[in-house]
């Protein structure tokens, strides 16, 4: 199976050489390797100078500078874009390093035929499960990590995970030629966050099915260009807006008969996340997000175009 590997960078040479270099260990060797630059030219151009145009194994590593800051949808979508002959997409974060099988494991679970997507077990640095799949709760607009805090050495239920999944993590997401043929790409006025969620809800209303490959690793570094990863007190402005904005736009967009209840369900839930923490600069961003999301803005910020 033919697969085009598909990252998003922006400003992080560092991360994308050090997910190639896990990559080049891969032992399912059919694929190309598809790199969209959101950063700028300057960006690029450290990009290219830092990565080789194919990787000892033969397999291509093509660079695309995107035309302004698109976003991870807008970024995932340029890639498969550049790929049009792919047999499978397999959207994966900068700050990763997928394990030798982990493709390989991903590819035979999508070969089975009775799903059009699979997820993997994506883990932190420190050994615990950041993800198995996820679960849109979607009266409360929240995304729950399955199998969060649990050791590599645990065995989880593939059959349940699946059974309970709505959507699978963006970080790393085996796509299906039905999947995309049906679902159509990412949508690029989320621009950062609740995009693969949205995307896999969309799949799933026309009929698409969700795997999950226990086996296949990635380590997940997690959020070195957002920002995501570290305390709540510290976090910039973008994350916790665009979190609570994006919530709001998938409920809207899928959930429209909800919006009041979810609306006003979010307030006591993020005074609850970032009060307690003292976190309360990160409050006013989360309450401007949610208001966003409320008045149906899209696409990059105002105060992340600059």
């Amino acid at each position: 199976m033919r697969v085009a590997i598909c990252i998003v960078g922006f400003r992080n040479p560092a991360d994308i050489v050090r997910c190639l270099a896990a990559l080049e260990a891969s032992t399912h060797p059919d694929f190309e390797v598809v790199i969209c630059e959101n950063g700028g030219l300057e960006a690029f151009e450290a990009l290219t100078a830092a990565i080789p145009a194919r990787l000892p194994g033969g397999q291509s590593v093509r660079a695309i500078q995107a035309p302004g800051n698109l976003g991870y949808a807008g970024g995932v979508n340029v890639c498969l874009r550049a790929a049009p002959d792919s047999e499978a997409w397999w959207v994966l974060n900068p700050d990763t390093a997928p394990y030798p099988e982990a493709l390989a494991i991903q590819v035979a679970r999508l070969r089975r035929g009775d799903c059009d997507a699979v997820g993997c077990t994506l883990h932190l640095p420190g050994g615990e499960v950041q993800s198995y799949g996820g679960i849109w709760q979607g009266w409360l607009a929240r995304a729950v990590s399955i199998g969060h805090g649990s050791r590599l050495e645990d065995r989880p239920d593939a059959a349940a995970i699946e059974a309970s999944q709505n959507f699978l993590n963006g970080a790393s997401m085996l796509i299906g030629r039905r999947f995309l043929e049906v679902t159509g790409p990412m949508r690029d006025d989320y621009f950062l966050y609740v995009e693969e969620v949205e995307w896999c809800l969309r799949a799933r209303s026309r009929g698409m099915r969700l795997g999950f490959a226990p086996d296949a690793l990635v380590l997940h570094y997690q959020g070195t260009a957002t920002g995501n990863s570290i305390a709540i007190a510290k976090k910039a402005k973008g994350p916790s807006y665009l979190n609570h904005r994006n919530a709001m736009l998938l409920t809207r967009d899928h959930f429209p008969s909800r919006l009041p209840v979810v609306a006003v369900m979010a307030i006591p839930l993020m005074l609850l996340r970032y009060v307690r923490r003292g976190a309360w600069r990160q409050l006013g961003y989360a309450i401007s997000g949610w208001w966003a999301g409320l008045r149906g803005e899209r696409g990059i910020p105002a105060f992340m175009s600059s």
